[in-house]
């Protein structure tokens, strides 16, 4: 019977020892999807998105989890009204025919207790391409002002808008976009 008892007790332990998986759910006011590319060669374009929502779920025990975001497309800020309505037509968003641009994960990375990058599926536009996420800072810990604990990250990648359907005056606005991820969540 001690012995039965032993094992249940560590079998107990054990359970508790292995975390489960947390869930967080985006902050849309500390979380900006921006964009960048080559205007003729001249500079470098930075635009972004005012109004992102989605979950991450992390498992930091079993190095698992998931991403799952959606970004407005309405929402596009490159700091000129005029500018906004001509990314948001059919040459570029279309954003009448495809309001969100989303991003599904089908594995996370981690590099040791920190994730490290992000697999997933990007769709802009109807069209959807594997692109993988690096991430360059992760960051975990109670968050002082709200009493709950929050997660934040950046991460980055590159795509072709071409491959989106939305390649109009390629090669003298720049094909390549780089991706940039600001993303703050808080648990659930």
């Amino acid at each position: 019977m001690k012995k039965i008892v032993a094992l249940l007790i560590a079998a107990g332990m054990s359970m508790a020892a292995t975390a489960a998986p947390e869930t967080y759910v985006i902050d849309g006011a500390h979380t900006f999807p921006r964009f960048e590319y080559s205007h003729f060669g001249y500079s470098t374009q930075l635009s972004r998105f005012d109004k992102t929502t989605g979950t991450i779920v992390i498992d930091k025990a079993a190095k698992s989890g998931s991403v799952d975001v959606t970004i407005d497309a309405k929402s596009v800020d490159t700091g000129f009204p005029l500018f906004n309505t001509h990314i948001q037509g059919e040459d570029f968003f279309d954003t009448a025919k495809f309001p969100t641009i989303t991003y599904k994960s089908t594995k996370v990375n981690f590099a040791g207790d920190k994730l490290a990058s992000v697999e997933g599926n990007l769709t802009i536009k109807g069209v959807t391409k594997p692109v993988t996420l690096t991430v360059t800072s992760f960051q975990c810990m109670p968050h002082p002002m709200l009493k709950k604990d929050a997660c934040g990250a950046n991460a980055v990648a590159k795509v072709l808008r071409s491959d989106f359907n939305a390649g109009k005056y390629a090669p003298y606005v720049g094909d390549e976009v780089t991706l940039t991820f600001a993303v703050e969540a808080v648990k659930e």
